[in-house]
C-alpha cells in the first residue's frame, strides 16, 4: 500500500506566507531535482522530477593507496588503473584485491588499455612512454613517441594501437615494438578524448574544442573532418552508443588536467611539470612550460586556470549528442561542475563528475544523480556487471554499481539561512510511502553558517510510516531559535521490488518567522531653503504641483502631486519651502512608514539651547507634523513656522507588517536648522568721502550669500564686502555714489534666499552729507 501525501506546491525556494506579513511567517520549499542535489545523498537518488528515492546499490570495491589515480580501463579480471605521482599500475580484481603490475620511471600514467588475453598498455607522462604489460611478465617499453603526454590509448582499425598525445596534438599508431607512425597531426596542442566505432576513429581535442572523425588508411596519414567546434577549449571525453550516437563532454574548468590559460605557473602544489608546448594552439610549437594538475581544484571558485580562461562565464561542462547524420545537440549545461569522463553502457549515458563526486545517468531528457560519493572527483567510468564500475580520485578509490536498490539511505539538506535568528514552525513533506517502509525526519539548528558544536542535537526522529505524524506536517516547536536550520531524511525500503519498495519524497515546506529587528536610520537630511522633491517625469508644462490648502492634520501645507507617481525624484525650486528627506533600512524587510515632529531648538538668533527650551536631542515638546508617511522625503511650507532654529525627528516603525504590540520603533533627530523668512535689512547708507557711499547691511539670522548694485536700471553687478568676504550676518560696503544717476538700487539675500531691494537715493537710513561729487 503506498500512502500519498500532497501540499500545494509554491514557485520559489523563500517565500512570504503573506505579502503582507514580512515577519510572519517565511517559508523554506525544495521541490525540484536542483534544490535536493544542493544536499548530501547517501544511498539516495534524485530523478528529474526532483523525487528523492533510494538509490541503485553501489559497493566500494577497495581504497588505492595512491595519491591520485588518473586512468582505469576493464580487464579480463577486473580493473586496471594508472595513478601518480609514483607511476604505478595496478589491477583492481573483482573480489577488491589489489595487485601491483608495474611502477614506471615516469610519475605519471595518464591512459591504460586492456586486451582480451590480459595484457596491459600503460602511456606515461612526462617524457611519454607506451609500455606492454603481459600477463605474468614484466613491463617492457614498447614504443616512445617523443611526445610529453600520452592522453589515450585505443584498439583502432586493423587491430593496432592508437595512442592520443600532447603537446604536439599528435595520433600515433603502433603496429607493433618501436613500430609507430604519425597518422594524423592536429593543428591543436592536445588530443584529449579518443574512442573507436566500426571504422570511424573519434577524437577529441584541447585548445580549440574540436570533435574530430578520422578516416582509418594503415600507416598513411588520415583523413579528418570535424563534426563540432565547440566553445570550451577542450573535449575531454566520448563514447558511442549502439545505434552509432556519439556523445561527447566539451569543458572549460579548473579542474582539467591540461592547464591552457596564458600563464601555466599558477598550479596547486601536487602539480608536475615537464618542458613542452606552451599550451598555445600551434602544432609544434616549443618552449615554455605545461602543467598538469593532479589535485583536488579549489571547487568552482577559482579565478582561472586548467582549460579556463580568466573571465570566461561560461558553464564548466557542456554534454553534446551528434547523431550518425553529424546533427549536434546540446544536452544539458553543468555550470559549476566539470565532466570527467563519459559511459555508455547497457542503455545508458553515464556521466562522472567534480568537484563533488557526483555519478550522474541521462535519462533521455535530464540527467538522474545516481551517486554522491565523499571523494572529490569521479574520473573514469568503466563498463561492469550488472552496472558500471567507476574510479574516484582525491581519495582514490574503485566502486561499482552491483544491482538492486540500497535498503536504507539518508539524505541530508543544504544549510537553511532564515537571515535574522528566527524561530522554525511546522515541517510539511509530499512523497509516497510503501508498505513496510519507513520515513523518518529529524531537524537542528545553530547561528554559526556552517554546522559546528555550537548547533543544537538533532531532535529525535519523527517517523512518516508507522504512526506519529500529522497528515504530512510535523511540529518544530522543540526546535531551539537559529538563523540556521537543516533537516534530514532517513529511508527504509518497503514490502516488494522494484521502484514501489522505496519511500518517494518529492517536496518539503519548513516555515519560520525571523525574530523582529528594530528599523534603523542611515542619514536624515534637510535640503537648501526652497528645494523641494519631486517625480522625475514632473513636467511643469503638462502637470501642476499644487499645495493642499488648508491643512485638515496640521498647519503645515505640503505638495500634493499631480497624474501618476514616479519613484524616482528631482529637484525644483519653490520659495518658502523646505524639504526633509531620509533613508531607513530593517534587516526582516518589513514594510516601514513614518512620522515626522519638530520643535524649538534654542534661541532665535543662535543654535545653543536658550533658557526654558526643551533639550532638542530626546527631552519633551515634539509637535506632530505628519504621521502615515511611505515616502522616504517629505516638502513642506515654512513659512508657518516664526523664524527660529528648528530640529525635526523622523519615526520609523515596521507597524505594518508585525501585529499589534510586537512593532519597534527608531528615530532620527536633524542638526538645527534655521528658518529664516525676514531679508537682510539696511542698517545705514552714509557719505565716505571722493564720491562713494559705505552701506551696511545685517541680517538676524544668516549670513549674506549675495550684494549687487545697478545703475538706472542697468545689469546688476556683485558687491564685495569691505572685508573682502561675503560671509557675515553682518557686512559693509564701499558702493560709487553713482553721480547723476536717478536710480540706485542695491539688492541684498540671505543664505536662506530671502531678498530685499533699497533705493540709496531715498533710503531713509542715509546719514552724513553727500560730497559735492554726489
Amino acid at each position: 500500500m503506498i500512502r500519498r501525501i500532497v501540499l500545494a506546491g509554491l514557485v520559489t525556494a523563500v517565500v512570504a506566507a503573506s505579502p503582507a506579513d514580512a515577519t510572519e511567517v517565511k517559508i523554506f520549499q525544495t521541490q525540484t531535482q536542483s534544490g535536493f542535489r544542493a544536499g548530501t545523498l547517501e544511498g539516495i537518488s534524485v530523478d528529474p522530477l526532483g523525487r528523492l528515492q533510494l538509490a541503485d546499490r553501489v559497493e566500494r570495491l577497495t581504497a588505492i593507496g595512491e595519491p591520485f589515480l588518473l586512468a582505469a580501463a576493464a580487464h579480463p579480471q577486473g580493473w586496471v588503473v594508472g595513478t601518480g605521482n609514483a607511476g604505478r599500475v595496478l589491477l583492481v580484481r573483482r573480489d577488491g584485491t589489489v595487485d601491483e603490475l608495474f611502477a614506471a620511471p615516469e610519475p605519471e600514467v595518464f591512459a591504460v588499455a586492456a586486451d582480451p588475453d590480459g595484457t596491459v598498455w600503460a602511456g606515461t607522462s612526462p617524457n611519454g612512454k607506451l609500455y606492454r604489460i603481459p600477463p605474468g611478465g614484466p613491463a617492457e617499453p614498447w614504443f616512445t613517441p617523443g611526445e610529453t603526454y600520452i592522453w589515450a590509448i585505443e584498439r583502432g582499425p586493423g587491430d593496432a594501437l592508437l595512442l592520443a598525445t600532447g603537446t604536439q596534438g599528435r595520433l600515433y599508431r603502433v603496429a607493433g615494438k618501436d613500430r609507430g607512425a604519425v597518422v594524423y597531426d592536429s593543428d591543436d596542442t592536445h588530443l584529449r578524448a579518443l574512442a573507436v566505432a566500426g571504422g570511424e576513429v573519434l577524437v577529441g581535442t584541447a585548445g580549440e574544442g574540436l570533435v574530430l572523425v578520422l578516416q582509418a588508411q594503415g600507416d598513411a596519414p588520415w583523413s579528418a573532418r570535424t563534426v563540432h567546434d565547440a566553445r570550451e577549449p577542450e573535449v575531454v571525453a566520448l563514447t558511442v552508443a549502439p545505434d552509432g550516437t556519439r556523445y561527447a563532454a566539451v569543458v572549460a574548468s579548473e579542474a582539467s588536467l591540461v592547464d591552457l590559460s596564458s600563464s601555466s605557473s599558477a598550479s596547486s602544489s601536487s602539480s608536475s611539470s615537464a618542458g613542452g608546448d606552451d599550451g598555445g594552439s600551434e602544432s609544434g610549437q616549443e618552449g615554455g612550460t605545461v602543467t598538469v594538475t593532479v589535485s583536488t581544484p579549489s571547487a568552482a571558485t577559482s579565478a582561472a586556470g586548467g582549460t579556463r580562461a580568466a573571465g570566461y562565464s561560461g558553464p564548466r561542462s557542456t554534454l553534446l549528442a551528434i547523431s550518425p547524420a553529424g546533427v549536434v545537440e546540446t544536452l544539458t549545461r553543468l555550470q559549476d561542475d566539470t565532466v570527467f569522463d563519459l559511459l555508455f553502457h547497457r542503455g545508458s549515458l553515464w556521466i562522472a563528475t567534480g568537484v563533488d563526486g557526483e555519478l550522474y545517468r541521462w535519462s533521455g531528457s535530464e540527467l538522474v544523480l545516481e551517486k554522491d560519493v565523499d571523494e572529490r572527483q569521479i574520473v573514469a567510468l568503466l563498463p561492469g556487471d550488472p552496472g558500471p564500475a567507476f574510479a574516484t580520485t582525491n581519495a582514490a578509490a574503485l566502486f561499482r554499481v552491483a544491482g538492486g536498490t540500497e535498503r536504507e539511505g539518508l539524505y541530508t539538506s543544504a544549510t537553511l539561512d532564515a537571515e535574522q535568528i528566527a524561530r522554525f514552525g511546522t515541517f510539511r513533506w509530499r512523497g509516497e510511502v510503501p508498505a513496510g517502509g519507513d520515513l523518518a525526519f529529524s531537524f537542528r539548528s545553530g547561528i554559526s553558517s556552517e554546522p559546528d558544536r555550537t548547533w543544537s542535537e538533532w531532535t529525535p526522529w519523527q517517523g512518516a510510516g508507522g504512526g506519529g505524524r500529522d497528515g504530512g506536517e510535523l511540529a518544530l516547536a522543540a526546535l531551539p531559535r537559529g538563523r540556521y536550520a537543516q533537516w534530514r531524511a532517513r529511508f527504509e525500503a518497503g514490502q516488494g521490488r522494484g521502484e514501489g519498495a522505496s519511500p518517494l519524497l518529492y517536496g518539503i515546506e519548513l516555515t519560520y518567522r525571523q525574530e523582529n529587528l528594530r528599523p534603523r536610520f542611515t542619514d536624515l537630511d534637510v535640503l537648501e531653503p526652497g528645494r523641494i522633491l519631486v517625480p522625475a517625469n514632473f513636467n511643469p508644462g503638462s502637470q501642476v504641483f499644487e499645495p493642499v490648502s488648508p491643512s485638515r492634520d496640521s498647519i503645515f501645507t505640503t505638495l500634493q502631486p499631480g497624474g501618476d507617481g514616479d519613484p524616482r525624484l528631482k529637484t525644483l525650486w519653490k520659495p518658502g519651502f523646505r524639504s526633509l528627506t531620509w533613508d531607513a533600512e530593517d534587516d526582516n524587510d518589513d514594510e516601514l512608514v513614518y512620522s515626522l515632529g519638530f520643535q524649538r531648538a534654542g534661541a532665535a538668533a543662535g543654535f545653543s539651547a536658550g533658557e526654558g527650551d526643551e533639550d532638542a536631542a530626546g527631552g519633551e515638546g515634539w509637535l506632530t507634523m505628519a504621521e502615515e508617511l511611505d515616502a522616504e522625503h517629505f516638502s513642506f511650507d515654512a513659512t508657518v513656522l516664526p523664524d527660529g532654529v528648528y530640529r525635526f525627528r523622523v519615526v520609523v516603525s515596521d507597524r505594518p507588517a508585525n501585529p499589534a504590540g510586537a512593532a519597534l520603533t527608531a528615530e532620527r533627530v536633524s542638526e538645527p536648522v534655521v528658518v529664516d523668512h525676514t531679508p537682510p535689512a539696511l542698517v545705514s547708507v552714509a557719505a565716505a568721502g571722493a564720491g562713494r557711499l559705505r552701506v551696511v547691511l545685517e541680517d538676524g539670522l544668516l549670513p549674506l550669500r549675495q550684494v549687487r548694485l545697478s545703475r538706472d536700471a542697468a545689469e546688476w553687478s556683485d558687491l564685495t564686502p569691505e572685508d573682502g568676504l561675503l560671509d557675515g550676518r553682518r557686512e559693509s560696503f564701499l558702493v560709487d555714489s553713482g553721480g547723476a544717476a536717478a536710480l540706485l538700487l542695491l539688492q541684498s539675500v540671505d543664505a536662506a534666499y530671502n531678498g530685499a531691494t533699497y533705493d540709496l537715493r531715498r533710503s531713509p537710513q542715509r546719514t552724513g552729507t553727500p560730497s559735492t561729487t554726489e
